[in-house]
Parts: C-alpha cells; sequence; structure tokens
C-alpha cells in the first residue's frame, strides 16, 4: 500500500481511492505514511470508502452510523477529499429510505465540519434506480454528494437510468466489464459518453476487477485509454 502512490504517479495517475478493508493498519503512524508516500507522488487521496453498514436497517442503523463516524478521522488523516458510505441495504420503503435519510444528515454534519464531503453510490437494493437516488439526494439538500458507478446497475434499461443520475456525480466509478473477449468497449463507451451528455464533469475512477489480464495495471490503463478516446471524440463533434 504505501508503494502504491507512486506507482500510480510513474503511470501518469494522480487521484486515488482506498477502500477500508485496504488498510492493514490504522495506527496513526502508518495512516501519516500512506499520506506522506501519497504527496510525495503528488497523488490526491480522492476517497476513502467504507465497506460496510446498513443505515436503512432499524436493528443496525445507529450502531452502523456509529461505526461510520468513526472513519471520519481516519480520513482526515488520510487527507482524503470524501468519504463514501453505503446509504443502505434493505428494500427501498419510504420507511427504510427515510431512515437513511436521517443517519446520512447526521453523518454530513460530521464530515463537513472535518472538512470531508460525505458521498453515497447507487448501490445495493435501496438504491435500485434513479427516482431512489434523486429522493435521498434531493431531501438531504446538497448535503450528500453522488458517486455513479457504471458496474452497479446491471438490469434492463440502466443506460437510461445512468443518465437521470450522472449529472448529479461528483464522482464516477468506470467499472468496465470483461466477459471473455476482453473489455465490452461498446458498453463502457456508451457509459462514458451518456455520462458526458448528462453533465458529468467529476474524474472517472478506474476500477479492473477481473481475470482477463494477468495483472491489474493493464487493464486499468486500458480503460483510461478507452475513456479518454471516447471523450477526445466526443469533444470533437
Amino acid at each position: 500500500m504505501i508503494d502504491l502512490p507512486r506507482q500510480c504517479a510513474e503511470r501518469g495517475i494522480f487521484r486515488i481511492e482506498i477502500c477500508s478493508f485496504h488498510l492493514p493498519s490504522l495506527l496513526p503512524d502508518y495512516i501519516a505514511r500512506f499520506r506522506r508516500a501519497a504527496e510525495l507522488a503528488g497523488v490526491t487521496v480522492q476517497t476513502l470508502l467504507i465497506e460496510d453498514g446498513d443505515l436503512s436497517d432499524p436493528k443496525t442503523a445507529q450502531r452502523d452510523a456509529e461505526w461510520m463516524a468513526g472513519w471520519v478521522d481516519i480520513a482526515v488523516s488520510l487527507g482524503a477529499e470524501n468519504m463514501r458510505v453505503i446509504a443502505g441495504k434493505a428494500r427501498p420503503t419510504n420507511v427504510a429510505l427515510a431512515l437513511a435519510e436521517k443517519y446520512l444528515g447526521e453523518l454530513a454534519e460530521i464530515t463537513s465540519a472535518a472538512g470531508v464531503r460525505l458521498v453515497i453510490e447507487n448501490w445495493f437494493d435501496l438504491l435500485p434506480g434513479p427516482a431512489e437516488v434523486n429522493r435521498v439526494l434531493d431531501n438531504l439538500r446538497g448535503r450528500v454528494g453522488l458517486n455513479g458507478d457504471f458496474g452497479n446497475w446491471q438490469h434492463a434499461g440502466k443506460y437510461e437510468d445512468l443518465a437521470k443520475i450522472m449529472g448529479r456525480a461528483e464522482l464516477c466509478h468506470a467499472k468496465g466489464h470483461y466477459p471473455a473477449a476482453g473489455l465490452d468497449v461498446e458498453d463502457y463507451v456508451r457509459c462514458v459518453l451518456l455520462s458526458d451528455a448528462a453533465g458529468y464533469r467529476g474524474p472517472f475512477t478506474l476500477i479492473y476487477d477481473s481475470p482477463y489480464y494477468d495483472g491489474e495495471w493493464a487493464g486499468i490503463l486500458e480503460e483510461r485509454a478507452c475513456i479518454a478516446a471516447a471523450l477526445c471524440k466526443a469533444a470533437a463533434q
């Protein structure tokens, strides 16, 4: 992990996201070492991704909100600009959505006071479509941002649905789909272009999660080249 910022910079990548489970230690010395490594490499820690918890379940919401709040100091110490949490995993009833909104609002006050932007993602059962995503964002009135994710919606109509949220997104997980033949370029480019057309102007976070290549860097660099070519072509039209 300590060497990762340097590896990113050597490949011309100067923003990085870290999952909570990636950190082998939460001791202040380790966190400080990682932040220093990122600063020396000129790499910005864009987001700390908190990869557990359910704010929509009345049995766990308060406990999980408190646990998520415990990560804010880690995000600050890392120098992270954003902290992404899971909005919820329950079915999107009015009760479940309202409960998640309550705790997201409380968490947003904590992160905002610490200088970190709280974001959610179109992920899990609570946010299965644009209606639910937009409802939560509307009710929180700008206190919480959106990290759009290409890979989290795979249902029929996903392109139309992504187009309805990506204009509000501040961040984007650009996860490529890799069937046996390699990157599904048609799908990937379509997702990039619909985001651009919707008004998305944030960074595209490159996510490679496939056994197609023996090593992540080849997939990550292929995704970057694909996005760059698609956006250049769109700009020229």
